[in-house]
């Protein structure tokens, strides 16, 4: 089996994890930048972090033979303070040529603030202006559906916004449908207690079908699983998917999307 980690927070791991991910099948791993666990205070602070996301990070990977790419983003927790957040925008650019580099993310919300909407509207317009992929983060549990309505509604008033080129991600049973039905892909996040579990997950393919939808840990410092994924085919195969269905759902889905990126090439790997 094969299988693509499209979201995992891989400064948060240990070398263990990225064995564990290669000897299951792990061809690929994509890391979207995220809060650290408190709100850095400085640009310089994101500076380095940017560096450990597109240096240090995919050094790791290499050894294991596992392709690291990332995305670059000021997280929605850290956006009340303007004034840092404009500096950290102006700063994305400088590492948008770095070559694992994929797009802007995970952007998004995470109360729903007027703040937040600042920022992730000038995140957009970022990724617009450079032609780069958008992965969002929706906020969490009783706020997901507001902030995936307002979130919609932000994207789709943008005129450069092509909804083929997004990812929403962290769906759920009550936001999957709309996120599809705008032309966005949608991200399942297979994440113990606060998004999904593997027969959830699978619920959702068989109420939606399988396309434009991708599997993901966002495995983090938290409690959570860098083997969600390949885990939640042992779920696909008791219910009597073939290997053809699990292979869409976890190599060739997000493949396509990411491909959309001229970076993301991960060798002979076939999409077909």
């Amino acid at each position: 089996m094969r299988y693509i980690e499209p979201h995992g927070h891989m400064v948060s791991r240990t070398t263990d994890d990225y064995q564990a991910m290669v000897m299951a099948g792990c061809v690929a791993v994509c890391e979207p930048a995220f809060w650290a666990g408190y709100d850095r205070g400085s640009v310089e602070g994101f500076r380095d972090y940017y560096r450990q996301l597109t240096e240090y990070e995919p050094a790791r990977a290499a050894k294991f033979l596992l392709p690291h790419f990332s995305w670059l983003c000021l997280n929605p927790k850290e956006s009340e303070d303007l004034e840092l957040a404009r500096d950290v925008l102006a700063l994305i650019p400088q590492f948008l040529d770095r070559p694992n580099v994929l797009g802007i993310g995970e952007i998004g919300l995470n109360r729903n603030t007027r703040n937040e909407m600042t920022v992730l509207e000038r995140h957009i317009e970022l990724a617009v202006q450079y032609n780069q992929l958008i992965l969002v983060h929706t906020p969490h549990l009783e706020d997901k559906l507001k902030g995936t309505n307002l979130i919609i509604d932000l994207l789709r008033s943008h005129r450069g916004v092509k909804p083929e080129r997004v990812i929403i991600d962290h769906v759920e049973e009550h936001t999957i449908e709309r996120v599809l039905d705008q032309g966005f892909w949608a991200g399942i996040t297979l994440y113990p207690d606060s998004k999904s579990s593997p027969p959830r997950a699978v619920d959702m393919l068989e109420i939606c079908g399988r396309e434009q939808i991708w599997l993901n840990s966002a495995c983090d410092w938290g409690v959570s699983d860098p083997l969600a994924v390949p885990k939640t085919a042992i779920e696909m195969r008791r219910r009597g998917y073939d290997d053809d269905f699990v292979d869409a759902v976890l190599f060739r889905n997000p493949h396509r999307f990411l491909s959309q990126s001229p970076k993301f090439r991960i060798g002979d790997s076939s999409a077909g």
